[in-house]
């Protein structure tokens, strides 16, 4: 049986497609307590590290050989959601705390020396020099041959929009060609069967959640696909509190993000949003309300996870 390491583990979004694949998941590290919880109730790894990966040297590990280690260090430095972000591309990675998570990635990496590793992030983590910083921090690592796999979810049937780049030391682009779908799933097709929230159900985090006040009056006057809210700074306008179209794919689901339901005067469950994040309603999330929202809408996705699962095995069984 193989064996993964998952750092920035999360709720567990990517390690659940490495579980599902048959990988045996021996250690993972993720500083929230809520979601080390979530991903000690889903994935059942050997142990959780539920603390601070700074304050680990590698040696506190279960599994000192692992095959793979995967993981998705924190995007809030290089997004341009993020209202704080660094000016110049290498500051975000070399200055900013958030940004210096990712060499702390690459730090184990070194450490552990694994035969594949797969590490998730925002594509503006590629932007400018920023590419370049990598590689080089990669070579130190021990790996010379880098991939920047950039995949979009929906071409492989999720109904939610999601631009993520896949680094790693095998080709997984290319190799998930064959995985791609010619029909977009819509919005109504991933939940319109869920029950409402307010009637008598047993979807684990499918409750009921208002419409913030001010948003309120707008809900019956927006429009699917228009947003209550706008910010951005630079030029640059994100939106939020959308009121979704159902016959369309969903924009991309965010931590701190929030959707308005297309047909009820409400915000779209944990579950709901799970469901737009390919999560199987088996997949039950623990912890505070918004602590659920950012566990589904800060992870990879069950179905690009268990994909690129699928091709780590099939590397590790003809090269290794």
């Amino acid at each position: 049986m193989y064996t993964v390491i998952d750092l920035f583990a999360g709720g567990g979004g990517f390690g659940y497609g490495f579980k599902k694949e048959g990988f045996l998941i021996t250690d993972a590290v993720e500083i929230n307590p809520a979601a080390a919880e979530t991903y000690r109730l889903n994935i059942n790894p050997l142990k959780v590290h539920n603390t601070d990966i700074r304050t680990l040297s590698g040696r506190e590990f279960k599994n000192q050989t692992p095959d793979v280690i995967i993981g998705g260090p924190p995007c809030e430095a290089y997004t341009p959601v993020s209202l704080n972000r660094m000016d110049y591309p290498t500051d975000r990675l070399y200055i900013d705390p958030r940004g210096r998570l990712t060499l702390e990635y690459i730090r184990l990496l070194a450490h552990f020396k694994p035969k594949i590793f797969v590490m998730e992030n925002v594509i503006q983590i590629t932007e400018g020099q920023l590419k370049y910083a990598l590689l080089e921090e990669f070579k130190w690592a021990g790996y010379e041959e880098i991939y920047f796999n950039v995949i979009r979810s929906e071409n492989y049937g999720s109904p939610s929009e999601r631009t993520r780049v896949f680094i790693s030391n095998i080709p997984l682009k290319e190799e998930l060609e064959r995985y791609r779908v010619s029909r977009k799933t819509t919005v109504w097709e991933a939940i319109g069967d869920l029950p409402k929230p307010d009637w008598p159900h047993n979807y684990p985090n499918h409750s009921w959640v208002d419409i913030p006040r001010k948003f309120k009056k707008r809900w019956e006057k927006l429009k699917f696909g228009q947003a209550a809210l706008f910010f951005g700074k630079k030029g640059q306008t994100f939106k939020d509190y959308t009121k979704l179209h159902p016959d369309k794919i969903s924009p991309t689901v965010k931590g701190s993000g929030r959707f308005l339901h297309p047909y009820q005067p409400r915000l779209l469950s944990v579950r709901e949003q799970a469901r737009l994040m390919t999560y199987p309603d088996n997949f039950e999330f623990v912890g505070g309300i918004n602590e659920q929202y950012n566990q589904v809408g800060e992870s990879v996705q069950p179905l690009i996870s268990t994909l690129i699962a699928k091709v780590v095995k099939e590397y590790l069984q003809r090269f290794f």
